[in-house]
């Protein structure tokens, strides 16, 4: 109707919106579930609007940009083309020159991110990650586990002390308590660290639970050796000692007597190599145990320094842990453990009986193996860093030479070889280049077969690895992440061969330089051979001299002894192996029972766990029966229950009659009774010391010992002539008229005070009115260590 106005770019762009919105609508009639509705951010939400509506800005900014920069039929063939061609791909990225490049980079690096966490997650799920879940809840991705002790064991040790003048007469005195005697690395061990503390001037008393077969080597070195009977922890005067080592936790029985007064302030060192006791204590957790526990805690409390030679023991420890445990590692078991296997043992044999040929390069991977059981990301990240190598050796027609990689982790039934073997199908592998072994199998074994040890671990150890020493001792090349404290001890090119960590290219590299034509490098062997030289005596030094600081740390240097010497005078140490090698070469002795970590197999069955064990099974299952026959109501308890009734009644009466003929009130019949019973205390104790004083009638003098805890009750006298005096009401025997220093003199009650005045506070005690309690004409006053060195000597 009328004239048609002339048709300008806006009316064009209007009819294209309505093309546009008519067109949405048809689509949205014809198809009401269309696939674009379903998500949550649409690309035109507001399509179901009137025409008229104006549109986004940024459309109409693309639009308009569309149209100046194209020609009128392009144009105009935008606009009536199809909506693809209308909106495009520029749509979805609204930015130009450089924004676009800023935006592309940061696309990159998000898609990286989630890749390299997609990749984790799906290598973790093919180890096995449900495994780990209990463990990984505490223990995120990235972290790792450390041991740090408390204050013990640290310190300047005897600087201060050197600086100041000092006049001893006697060098420092340590008792030595042996829980074994057999010849394996706990006693190498041991004698190592004693003689160079002997060179430092400490002096050595050894007692001894059992006799073995180092016995004449330990007399060789200290002296006559002491057997303790159970009738004798209680008959040595341990106040001699300056200090205690206690070798073993068959040494329970000695501490036990260190436990008591006067001797519970003696430092002592216990060593514990054993696991034996580590593995009941999830047992007796378990069953509620609490007795036990409770009695391990009191022990393990009293050690003034419990010393572990790896950082796996405190952890498997932690129920007892008292805040005195502490570290040194560097024992010898490992080398111990290689050379003994090594004697039986021979390297083609294993690889001929496991199906590995000759010519075949063997390569181990081994990592952490403190948590191979449950924690998966170590050997999840060690099968990312070795992705490379197995992809060039491993893959069919890639190089010349056959390649056999064999991974050391978890147990042989937890499906780790299922796992790799998905790995090893997904890089295209060949069929059995990639096997698994468990912890739970032959380890030496399998070490003995390798021609190379890659060390792939993520985790950064506190202590040297375990694994690296035993390859070393075998005489394998290993390869090694530049972790310090594997630096600390090896040198770069001379003994391993180091790759920065988490770099596959420089593992690549590091491990071409042991490959040469298929077949191991004359390069390899040398590094092998340095190895084997190095890893015999490495830890030796550290473990020592570590020793010796604790003692300066720990021990009590009265002002009458000498000082040792500085440890800077210990500067070549190695192990006594020459003291066990005709054991070692022979295969004799100790040596027919050592398990895979060089220790006697009678050792680790500890004795006095499953003694202790079996008493407080014994004493809980008495006391059950006890409480059982007390519950049950028999025949005769029937027969006498009238008798009890009526003698009830007869009392009742009686009292009645009783309160009616008394007069006055005398309070409760709680509180007289307790008077009486007061009162017939006191004059049990005035008896005993009426018969105490009968026996010394007519003796010209009385020698008051003078003690202050129940570890010297072996060593006080019994006759006319002694009499005891106790410095602590709580240490007095129980049938004795011995005299309480504490209620004569209440001076004595404070601790700080009887400190100070130590055995002259007894003394003090009897002058106190001194005509109340002696009535002789000659008084005397003998220590009761005076006793305890007499019965020491002999």
């Amino acid at each position: 109707m009328g004239r048609s106005s002339p048709r300008t770019d806006s009316d064009d762009d209007n009819a294209a919106a309505a093309a546009t919105t008519t067109s949405g609508n048809n689509d949205q009639q014809q198809h009401p579930h269309s696939i674009r509705d379903r998500f949550r951010f649409k690309r035109n939400p507001n399509h179901t609007q009137d025409k008229t509506q104006t549109k986004p800005s940024l459309h109409r900014y693309l639009l308009r940009h569309r149209h100046v920069n194209s020609t009128p039929s392009a144009a105009n063939a935008a606009t009536s083309g199809p909506r693809f061609n209308r909106k495009g791909f520029s749509s979805l990225f609204p930015f130009r020159g450089a924004y676009l490049l800023y935006f592309m980079i940061f696309l990159a690096v998000f898609a990286f991110a989630m890749a390299s966490m997609v990749l984790q997650n799906s290598i973790a799920s093919v180890f096995g990650a449900e495994r780990g879940r209990p463990i990984r809840e505490e223990l995120r991705f990235g972290s790792r586990l450390k041991f740090v002790p408390d204050q013990v064991g640290f310190g300047d040790g005897l600087d201060g002390l050197r600086s100041t003048p000092r006049f001893g007469v006697r060098p420092p005195r340590i008792g030595l308590i042996l829980g074994n005697m057999a010849k394996d690395s706990q006693s190498l061990l041991l004698i190592t660290v004693v003689k160079n503390l002997q060179k430092l001037g400490f002096v050595f008393k050894i007692y001894a639970v059992q006799s073995g077969n180092s016995h004449s080597l330990w007399e060789q070195i200290a002296g006559q050796i002491s057997i303790l009977g159970q009738e004798q922890y209680s008959l040595i005067d341990w106040s001699i000692f300056d200090g205690i080592i206690a070798d073993s936790l068959e040494a329970k029985e000695a501490i036990s007597s260190l436990m008591q007064e006067p001797f519970h302030s003696i430092p002592l060192v216990w060593i514990i190599q054993e696991d034996s006791l580590a593995n009941r204590l999830p047992v007796y957790v378990e069953r509620g145990s609490e007795n036990l526990l409770s009695y391990w805690k009191s022990v393990f409390s009293r050690a003034n320094v419990i010393v572990f030679p790896d950082y796996t023991l405190p952890m498997l420890y932690s129920v007892l842990d008292a805040g005195n445990f502490f570290v040194i590692p560097g024992s010898p078991a490992d080398v111990w453990a290689v050379e003994a296997y090594s004697k039986s043992h021979e390297k083609y044999q294993l690889r001929k009986e496991n199906g590995f040929l000759k010519d075949e390069i063997v390569v181990v991977v081994v990592g952490s193996s403190f948590f191979y059981n449950e924690l998966s990301w170590d050997y999840a990240v060690a099968m990312h860093d070795v992705g490379p190598l197995l992809i060039k050796y491993a893959r069919r027609n890639s190089v010349e030479g056959s390649f056999k990689f064999v991974f050391l982790c978890g147990n042989s039934t937890d499906g780790y070889n299922d796992a790799l073997q998905e790995v090893a199908s997904r890089l295209g592998l060949l069929e059995g280049s990639v096997r698994h072994y468990g912890f739970n199998g032959d380890v030496n074994g399998v070490l003995l077969m390798a021609d190379i040890v890659l060390y792939g671990s993520s985790q950064v150890e506190q202590g040297f690895p375990s694994l690296i020493v035993r390859a070393m001792t075998f005489g394998i090349p290993v390869i090694t992440p530049d972790f310090p404290i594997i630096k600390e001890y090896v040198a770069e090119g001379a003994q391993v061969i180091f790759f920065q960590k988490d770099n596959p290219e420089g593992l690549s590299r590091a491990f071409s330089l042991f490959i040469s034509n298929g077949k191991l490098s004359k390069f390899a062997r040398t590094i092998a051979s340095a190895g084997r030289l190095r890893a015999k005596n490495m830890l030796a030094l550290d473990c020592v001299t570590r020793y010796a600081r604790i003692l300066e740390n720990v021990l009590n240097f009265p002002s009458v002894a000498l000082l040792p010497g500085p440890i800077s005078q210990l500067q070549q140490v190695s192990w006594e192996w020459n003291l066990f090698r005709k054991e070692i070469d022979l295969g004799t002795g100790d040596i027919l029972n050592m398990d895979e970590w060089g220790t006697s197999t009678s050792s680790r069955n500890s004795s006095v766990v499953d003694l202790l064990e079996e008493e407080f099974t014994k004493n809980i299952t008495q006391n059950e029966n006890w409480s059982a026959d007390q519950d049950t109501i028999s025949e005769l308890d029937w027969d006498v229950l009238p008798d009890i009734e009526s003698s009830e009644e007869y009392e009742r009466l009686e009292m009645e009659q009783l309160e009616e003929r008394m007069d006055g009130t005398f309070g409760s019949w709680d509180d007289i009774y307790r008077n009486a019973r007061k009162s017939e205390r006191f004059k049990f104790e005035a008896n005993e010391r009426d018969e105490g004083e009968l026996e010394r009638t007519g003796q010209p003098v009385c020698i008051y010992e003078i003690y202050s805890g129940s570890g010297a009750w072996p060593f006080l006298h019994h006759g006319s002539l002694y009499r005891g005096l106790a410095l602590s009401s709580a240490a007095r025997r129980l049938r004795s008229d011995d005299v309480d220093a504490v209620s004569r003199l209440h001076l004595l009650n404070y601790t700080h005070y009887r400190d100070i005045l130590c055995e002259i506070g007894g003394m003090f005690s009897i002058a106190n009115k001194v005509d109340n309690i002696h009535k002789r004409p000659w008084i005397g006053f003998q220590s009761w260590r005076a006793a305890g060195f007499i019965v020491h000597k002999c």
